[in-house]
């Protein structure tokens, strides 16, 4: 099998986890931030303790989309001015797609003093809370232009005449995307032969509660008009039984088989991608639990290819579940 023309291999769906390249991103990056008060005061973030999470640069039709959502643990320290040496700590549970780039909610900032409180100190703390913030949400202005560019080639195939030719570069050991791998290779000398057979098969799921009824979820879902405010391109569906459909500009395809408004919806599901088998289709089940305030919503996908269970559990948190976050649908923790 020769490998896919450049004008359709960026047309299908793949992810890269770039998780371990972001830890040292916002590693680097967020202890440069530092600001001065009027006087000698100065504070300024010492350390990123810790960051957990995912992080990811997807492609969906030729676009590049950056899906992240993390938890950062950061301390901060700084001089009084009376000359105290002043620290604490500071955590951001949510630093993610949605609030740095979409802009559907604030970021959350949980501050704690560490040095005993006087009056010079809590001038410095005040002074940290007020001014910290928003030189650490230009850096995360930062991130996602920072994940295309250094990550971009190995998940988009170039069709620039000037660089078709050069091979794409080797994609280290963090990229566990079996997609993203294999389109990368695609427009190099050794093409990716797409699998004949599943094999063996496994069982995936995922789930999140929203705010929202069950009714307009299903209809988000369904609806043809509806489903590219969360998937963020053209999709075919209408919605009966024995009737096909397509999601992400074609990344995804398969065919209805009952649908329940408001309970649940069971399709056939196949992927776009050389590492997915040939004509093979597994089955995805989502159901819709109305609750008083919420909807759970859960998606079960058999007949997963062995192998590829948490790329495809990767793919269904992001383009399903963010999808509805990024609209404003606040998943419920």
């Amino acid at each position: 099998m020769s490998a896919m023309p450049l004008s359709t291999a960026n047309w299908h769906w793949k992810n890269k986890n770039v998780t371990n390249w972001a830890k040292t991103w916002f590693e680097q990056e967020l202890v440069a931030v530092s600001v001065k008060g009027d006087g000698e005061e100065a504070v300024s973030i010492s350390t990123v303790s810790d960051v957990d999470g995912d992080v990811e640069l997807g492609q969906r039709k030729s676009k590049l989309i950056t899906i992240f959502d993390v938890k950062i643990d950061l301390t901060w320290s700084g001089t009084a001015s009376d000359g105290t040496e002043v620290s604490g700590k500071l955590t951001l549970p949510e630093v993610s797609h949605e609030n740095v780039v979409d802009k559907v909610s604030d970021i959350l900032y949980e501050w704690t003093l560490s040095t005993t409180s006087s009056p010079a100190v809590d001038a410095l703390y005040k002074l940290a809370k007020s001014r910290l913030p928003r030189l650490l949400e230009a850096k995360f202005a930062e991130f996602p232009k920072a994940i295309v560019d250094r990550h971009g080639r190995d998940v988009q195939v170039s069709t620039d005449s000037s660089r078709a030719g050069t091979p794409s570069p080797s994609v280290p050991a963090s990229a566990t995307s079996a997609t993203s791998t294999g389109l990368a290779a695609a427009s190099a000398s050794k093409p990716v032969k797409k699998a004949e057979s599943a094999g063996s098969t496994a069982t995936v799921s995922v789930e999140a509660s929203f705010m929202a009824a069950a009714d307009d979820l299903f209809s988000l879902l369904t609806d043809e008009k509806r489903i590219p405010a969360w998937s963020r391109n053209p999709a075919q569906s209408k919605a009966q039984p024995d009737t096909e459909y397509t999601l992400f500009g074609g990344g995804v395809k398969g065919k209805y088989i009952s649908l329940t408004p408001g309970k649940e919806i069971k399709q056939t599901w196949a992927l776009q991608s050389p590492t997915w088998p040939s004509g093979h289709y597994g089955t995805l089940t989502t159901t819709l639990e109305q609750g008083s305030d919420s909807t759970l919503l859960k998606l079960t996908l058999e007949g997963v290819p062995t192998g590829m269970e948490d790329e495809i559990t990767r793919n269904l948190e992001g383009y399903y579940i963010h999808g509805f976050k990024s609209i404003g649908l606040g998943a419920v923790l």
